[in-house]
């Protein structure tokens, strides 16, 4: 009887301390999921908050304090070039120099360097001194350092003149009116479709023709002065002077005259000659009331 208690005893006893135990564990096992779940939630209300923050336009104290270290760069403003400025440059020079072959050389090396051509030459020699005028023809952006490049080591400047002139708002009107003659030009293509007869489309046709025309010589002219402002002149007169004396031994000899007078002379008789053949009607009048007047006086003294 005592054993049967006392195993009776032992089993509830076991049971008791599984139900604890299973107790400690449930609760352990809910704390553990309750720390779980908390941080999740921070987490959640954090990324809540942000996002309300960014929905506002309202930065995180955070994002503002690397908002405000953060050095802020300074804004490059780069100046505005009008690239289709059109300028034509014309410069005058004349020089007198030392060595009339070093220089010549000197210019074209030079010329041809800076991306330049000669587009006109004229040579002259006397007894005073050897000459050329020379018209060059230099990219804009080298126009001043051409004029320093020619200029430089001259035994003298005697004349310097630049000139300066600005064609840009003649390029864009032309261009507009360009414009306009070929929407007219197209206008008259559909009359062309719609004419009916034959001298409907040759008078639509003349119309084209001549819009045609305007359209070309506009754009030449377009090309002409893009070409000029794009390309500076430099008209440029040097010599040398190979004997000072004979500065003023300019005026010709006796002979020379004699000969000069003689050929005026002989075109002055050559040009009346040819005057008097022009006005032969003229003569032959007066010759034949010449002529008239004296039969008629010859007949008078015969009958007095």
């Amino acid at each position: 009887m005592k054993i049967f208690i006392t195993a009776i005893a032992a089993v509830i006893l076991f049971a008791c301390n599984q139900n604890k135990k299973s107790e400690a564990s449930i609760t352990e096992l809910g704390k553990t999921i309750e720390g779980d779940r908390l941080p999740a939630a921070g987490n959640a209300n954090k990324q809540f908050t942000g996002f309300l923050s960014d929905s506002t336009g309202q930065i995180p104290n955070e994002d503002k304090k690397q908002k405000q270290d953060k050095p802020q760069e300074p804004v490059q403003t780069q100046p505005k070039i009008d690239w289709d400025k059109k300028i034509i440059k014309t410069a005058t020079l004349n020089l007198e120099i030392k060595n009339y072959n070093s220089f010549y050389k000197s210019i074209r090396e030079k010329v041809g360097q800076l991306g330049g051509y000669v587009a006109q030459e004229q040579q002259a020699e006397t007894d005073y001194k050897i000459e050329n005028t020379l018209t060059i023809k230099i990219p804009v952006d080298q126009f001043d350092n051409a004029l320093s490049q020619v200029t430089t080591g001259v035994e003298k400047i005697n004349d310097k003149r630049i000139t300066s002139e600005d064609v840009t708002g003649e390029v864009v009107d032309t261009k507009s009116r360009i414009e306009a003659k070929r929407q007219i030009r197209l206008r008259y293509l559909d009359l062309l479709k719609q004419a009916k007869n034959m001298e409907e489309i040759l008078n639509v046709q003349s119309e084209i023709n001549d819009v045609q025309e305007e359209i070309e010589s506009a754009s030449d002219r377009v090309s002409y002065l893009t070409h000029s402002s794009a390309y500076s002149t430099i008209n440029l007169t040097f010599y040398e002077v190979l004997n000072a004396t004979a500065k003023n031994n300019d005026k010709p000899s006796f002979a020379s005259r004699m000969s000069n007078a003689f050929s005026s002379g002989w075109s002055w008789v050559g040009e009346l000659f040819v005057g008097l053949i022009s006005i032969w009607p003229l003569l032959l009048l007066v010759t034949g009331l010449v002529l008239f007047f004296k039969r008629n006086k010859i007949v008078k003294t015969k009958a007095a």
